[in-house]
């Protein structure tokens, strides 16, 4: 048992949607009495992709960075590992939490594992069913070394129940929820749009990163093609991975609007009015669901199936369907931060649960 006065957990962040997830919690940490220590891997590493959220999200500067990106899955892995391990021994936190499912993720749960530090996984659940997938490997694995699972769906406690995993699962919410909710109140970034040229209601919005679309010519190619074959305007804020793969392959985006990547805030404001959002991110595709924006997702299959179900988004090669949309209930009622860090809070207080 860890005293009151003493509570220090350790987060490991480093890209974009964890920046994100890290704004609601960070505070509800610093709410429920929770010292943290943050560390960057920096897997996103220019302003654009890192500096820029952590302004906008209201995160304190991190305490450490390990200036860790680029390279192979197993290379960036191996030398965030052989970081982190120094630092969590130095830092000796009561806990260590982790979000999504990135080589961050795989390579903070490795760390703290091999240290006998409890992981905390936020997002835990999430499957694709897809084991060539990066990020399955990443967050099935992070899950099986988790003390506590926060689930953002009850399809996310399903999926541990049938792995033989129940221990420490808690379905709290989407904290990507929380997040969205806060920052369609704000106006910053509302200006985007005219920023532009665009006409709300006139546009899509796009984004590519995922390796399974960018580390094959041929599959960029046909990314490409179909954004540019989409019968109205297409914003493509263009992510590093994405620039250079294109420029690999020798693709154009002639017809496509191109912007350098966008804040969190800007970002919220073009989802918010555009006609549609064509992308294969986990979090964008919530994130058009939060702004009641259709989405196709430009993959095989997706972790988020409620939002198919609800009629919200489809996958890119399936068949177009006059379908119905619903409500989504799952996403829980935007208090999910607060919710995970009360739990860590009884999890280091010495209340373990069932």
């Amino acid at each position: 048992m860890t005293g009151a006065a003493s509570l220090r957990i350790a987060t490991v962040v480093g890209a974009r949607p964890q920046f994100i997830k890290a704004g609601p919690v960070s505070r509800a940490f610093k709410d429920a009495g929770v010292s943290e220590i943050l560390i960057h891997t920096g897997q996103h590493f220019d302003d654009a992709m890192s500096a820029v959220f952590f302004e906008q999200m209201g995160l304190a500067e991190p305490d450490h960075h390990l200036g860790i990106s680029g390279g192979g899955h197993g290379d960036m892995t191996g030398r965030m590992l052989i970081a982190l391990e120094p630092v969590l021994e130095a830092e000796n936190p009561d806990g260590l939490l982790i979000y999504g499912d990135t080589n961050s993720t795989l390579a903070g749960a490795l760390a703290a594992a091999k240290l006998d530090i409890p992981v905390f996984h936020v997002e835990a659940g999430l499957r694709s069913f897809r084991r060539a997938q990066p990020e399955e490997i990443n967050r099935r694995v992070a899950d099986h070394m988790s003390a506590l699972l926060f689930c953002p769906t009850p399809q996310a406690t399903h999926n541990l129940a049938n792995e033989g995993i129940s221990r420490g699962v808690m379905l709290v919410g989407d904290v990507m929820y929380d997040a969205a909710l806060a920052a369609a109140e704000r106006p910053e970034g509302a200006e985007i749009v005219d920023r532009l040229g665009l006409t709300a209601g006139r546009y899509e919005v796009a984004t590519v990163h995922r390796a399974e679309n960018t580390d094959d010519d041929g599959q960029l190619a046909k990314v490409v093609a179909y954004l540019k074959a989409r019968p109205g305007q297409v914003v493509l804020p263009l992510h590093p991975r994405t620039k250079a793969a294109l420029a690999r392959a020798g693709l154009t985006l002639d017809g496509i609007t191109v912007t350098e990547p966008l804040g969190y805030l800007e970002m919220t404001h073009l989802v918010k009015a555009s006609a549609g959002v064509l992308t294969d991110s986990g979090g964008l595709q919530k994130e058009a669901y939060f702004h009641r924006v259709p989405c196709i997702t430009l993959r095989d299959e997706t972790e988020w199936v409620e939002t198919i179900t609800a009629g919200w988004n489809r996958l890119w090669l399936s068949p177009e369907e006059d379908k119905p949309r619903s409500e989504i209930a799952d996403y829980g009622d935007g208090h999910a931060a607060q919710r995970i860090a009360q739990s860590v809070r009884a999890y280091l207080d010495g209340d373990t649960g069932a």
